[in-house]
């Protein structure tokens, strides 16, 4: 009997930000691989749970499709999304990189979650409701100096940005080096927003500035939300909201035409 690898996402929470298609999942698979704390969210009693470090992709990938191919039905545990900055991308390049033949009888289908930044920018507003980009600033797996020069080139073309993996007690330093970029191309009252453990009891926003932004009140559960040159600050119903246009002033399109010829 030939198992299959599900690529699932919890959504950024509990159970209450699963999908009823990745519940429907969830209740039909056997064997459930992820990092520890995303698999409590949704581990059940007949669940046999493989756990590993947030650092292993590569070797829970291989161990999941390894488990698939001897008949388990596997689900592949991502926080959030499991196609932004989780184990669809790792699955993936184990079975795009393994020997010819190997594993091509497991099945393999990704499903789907609520991602951090849909669940951040909808508690904050409509932050992203123009053109955005998002970027991690992790340089585990890539140098800093492609972050540094895709920051500076966002900044130039006056995206809206997100900001997964800001600051961890290694990597303290990168954030506030991301942020005086952003200052060097935008304005300092542009509205950075970071948001902490959405969907948590812990759960919180603090709403600054460009020049306001103070990089240690964020931890690796924040995200961080940078606004283009249009978005706003507004209040309503006794706090705080922020919003991306929909639309670009002309003056500003004629701008970033003539910046990119």
């Amino acid at each position: 009997m030939t198992g299959a690898v599900w690529v699932v996402g919890t959504g950024p929470a509990g159970a209450a930000w699963l999908s009823p298609e990745t519940r429907e999942i969830l209740a039909q698979a056997t064997d459930l691989v992820g990092y520890g704390p995303y698999i409590n969210r949704v581990a059940e009693s007949h669940h046999c749970c493989h756990i590993s470090d947030n650092r292993q992709e590569l070797a829970r990938a291989e161990v999941a499709l390894d488990m698939a191919e001897s008949g388990r039905q596997v689900a592949v545990v991502s926080g959030g999304d499991p196609g932004i900055f989780a184990m669809a991308a790792a699955v993936c390049e184990c079975i795009a990189s393994a020997p010819e033949g190997r594993w091509q009888n497991v099945e393999l289908a990704v499903f789907p979650g609520i991602s951090a930044l849909q669940a951040a920018a909808a508690r904050i507003g409509a932050p992203l409701g123009h053109d955005f980009c998002v970027i991690s600033l992790s340089d585990v797996l890539k140098p800093w100096s492609v972050i540094f020069n895709r920051l500076r080139l966002a900044a130039q073309a006056d995206f809206a940005m997100v900001f997964y993996n800001p600051r961890s007690s290694q990597r303290s330093w990168q954030l506030g080096e991301a942020l005086n970029l952003l200052a060097q191309e935008q304005a300092p009252d542009t509205p950075v927003v970071f948001a902490r453990a959405i969907g948590r009891e812990d759960e919180k926003l603090h709403f600054t500035s460009l020049a306001e932004a103070d990089p240690s009140l964020v931890d690796m559960s924040t995200l961080v939300l940078v606004g283009n040159s249009q978005s706003r600050y507004f209040n309503h119903g006794g706090r705080q909201w922020m919003y991306s246009p929909r639309d670009y002033p002309a003056d500003l399109r004629s701008k970033q035409t003539m910046t990119s010829r």
